[in-house]
């Protein structure tokens, strides 16, 4: 266990939650140890007092540590904000049901003292680096690729490693790393893959001709996916958020960056039984407010 040293804690906050009770706690907790509280200059408006602004491009490059304050989707997020300067996160569970994040509010105390502490373990996790569109994009769940309605379906030839293997004609294509392969992608049908395995999963939305099943390819492979010129347009989302569209001709580059997320756990037993839970919850015929009495409590 290592001695407690000042820090620099970035926060990143849900959209729309009232995040004030937790940064309060937060607040009389780190700076009582000579500790700063920071967030982005976008979301200083919905912080208490003594909470610091920092410019939002300057942010990642701030903090020693970041905790999320929302559910699984804030917890991406907060790892997309620093996949290329890698630095622990810890997820605070506002939501109801969250698989990434680590904590409840209650449990908030206790984890700050372990993590000024270094007595947590570190979950490396895989991030998407996606080229071709601009500005490079990262995704810790899945990209996707997905019809926009009238615009036409998605045609795109696939490479791999340099080597042409195939086109699609489907409603999209989801590419996923293996964290979030029950995700998006085993919706489409998609293979379960454990989080241990460096590799990407490729998988077809609807797909009409050329490959019709799920692919899974070493991380050292990478993936260059070519929209042909009878392709409609395109929409890319990466973890769920629509970022831009693409068009025929259009060339996508995807890569795996291994260990571009440090997911901060306290409890390795604890996310175990959590992962169990969801993969025992994907095929049940249940809405999200009626699994409480399913899951098993913190």
């Amino acid at each position: 266990m290592g001695s407690s040293k000042e820090m620099r804690i970035g926060l990143v906050l849900h959209p729309s939650r009232d995040d004030t009770a937790v940064m309060e706690t937060l607040l009389s907790r780190m700076t009582a140890k000579g500790s700063h509280v920071i967030v982005r200059a976008t979301d200083i408006g919905r912080c208490p007092p003594g909470v610091e602004a920092v410019a939002d491009d300057a942010f990642a490059d701030s903090v020693d540590a970041l905790i999320s304050l929302g559910g699984d989707g804030t917890m991406l997020g907060a790892l997309r904000l620093v996949a290329h300067r890698p630095v622990p996160v810890l997820g605070v569970n506002l939501g109801n049901l969250g698989f990434l994040v680590e904590i409840h509010p209650e449990e908030l105390s206790e984890a700050l003292d372990r993590l000024e502490t270094d007595d947590i373990t570190l979950e490396q996790h895989s991030a998407l680096l996606v080229r071709g569109t601009g500005e490079e994009l990262v995704g810790f769940n899945d990209i996707a690729i997905v019809r926009i309605p009238g615009q036409g379906v998605v045609q795109a030839a696939l490479s791999v490693g340099g080597q042409r293997m195939g086109r699609f004609r489907c409603d999209g294509l989801v590419v996923s790393t293996p964290i979030g392969s029950t995700a998006y992608a085993y919706a489409a049908g998609g293979p379960v893959v454990s989080p241990n395995l460096d590799a990407l999963i490729i998988a077809p939305l609807a797909p009409m001709a050329g490959i019709g099943r799920p692919m899974v390819v070493s991380a050292s492979e990478a993936i260059r996916l070519e929209l042909l010129p009878e392709s409609g347009r395109a929409a890319i989302e990466v973890d769920g958020l629509k970022l831009c569209e693409v068009s025929a001709g259009d060339v996508l580059d995807v890569v795996l960056s291994p260990a571009a997320g440090q997911v901060v756990r306290l409890d390795r037993d604890r996310f175990q039984r959590r992962n169990q839970v969801k993969l025992s919850l994907l095929d049940l015929p249940f809405l999200p407010e009626e699994l409480r009495e399913l899951t098993p409590g913190p």
